[in-house]
């Protein structure tokens, strides 16, 4: 186990982000992502559980929800395996955090705080090489900003492959922190940036408690699991794909066809599998070793 916690594990992420210890760290984070935007001087976080609005609708947590000093909600997530419904689910936490803004009585006029929900994936939303995906309600004509109430900021941390030299803003620092942390020996810029330096502190495994080591030591478990399950299905996929171009070349009944299919079976199912490996943020070390592909390869799909 490395020296600082992973961050992509319920544990590591709340201890991270969604306590008052951390809070200079999440608003360092929050201010380099809305930079030029607005500028955090403080939060108060706010209770995770939403009850449900009526009778029979289901209450959900959040993983990390505050406000800031002038009533604006935040939401933070981390979704580190694919889901299929992610955006909806996202869509609809938002949209939650905005109808919890209303009041009784006749005197309310509507007067919504913004919503931001800023998510951040290990794997990728769809076959889009963004990074960062801004969403807000939009003309669709005119291209402009509807309403500034919503905002829905996806990050893709397979497609950050920036290195530490690399890094100029303190959006970039953070997040080259974020997703590298668990196989660092030392905290970078620590020496040059007080939250740095409050991140090591916070993350260092070594200051976890008997029973938070505990369980951060089975999410971690979980965590490995998962991605080894993910590997397994897909190369179980990519042995089906190998299958269905041999099937095909014998249906042609030539030699030629036989060797083309064959080929193309496996190629393709090759590709695919790398294709779902990297949207779904499993390292490229890995992806190279389930398929047997370059890293140059699987980069250019």
């Amino acid at each position: 186990m490395g020296r600082f916690i992973n961050p992509f594990t319920d544990t590591g992420f709340k201890r991270i982000f969604g306590q008052e210890m951390s809070k200079p760290v999440l608003i360092k984070f929050l201010n380099a992502l809305l930079q030029d935007e607005r500028s955090i001087t403080d939060l108060q976080f706010l209770d995770k559980e939403q009850i449900g609005i009526y009778d029979g609708d289901r209450s959900l947590i959040y993983d990390v929800l505050c406000e800031t000093e002038t009533g604006e909600k935040i939401i933070v997530e981390m979704q580190n395996r694919y889901q299929p419904y992610f955006k909806e689910r996202s869509i609809y936490y938002a949209a939650r955090a905005i109808v919890e803004q209303g009041e009784r009585g006749r005197e309310w006029r509507y007067d919504l705080k913004a919503v931001y929900l800023v998510a951040f994936m290990d794997f990728q939303l769809s076959d889009s090489e963004k990074f960062r995906i801004d969403v807000a309600l939009m003309d669709m004509e005119e291209h402009t900003v509807f309403s500034d109430k919503v905002r829905l900021i996806y990050l893709q941390l397979p497609c950050f492959t920036k290195r530490e030299e690399d890094c100029e803003s303190d959006f970039d620092r953070m997040i080259y922190v974020l997703k590298h942390m668990d196989v660092f020996d030392r905290m970078p810029w620590a020496a040059k940036d007080a939250v740095f330096t409050r991140l090591g502190e916070i993350a260092e495994v070594a200051a976890l408690k008997p029973e938070e080591r505990r369980q951060y030591e089975t999410d971690v478990k979980h965590y490995r699991d998962t991605l080894a399950v993910m590997t397994g299905q897909f190369m179980q996929g990519e042995e089906k794909g190998r299958a269905e171009g041999r099937a095909e070349g014998r249906a042609e009944g030539r030699a030629e066809g036989l060797v083309e299919g064959k080929l193309k079976g496996r190629a393709e199912g090759i590709c695919d599998t790398a294709r779902n490996l990297k949207r779904m943020g499993l390292p490229i070390a890995v992806i190279v070793e389930a398929t047997g592909l370059t890293e140059t390869e699987i980069e250019g799909l």
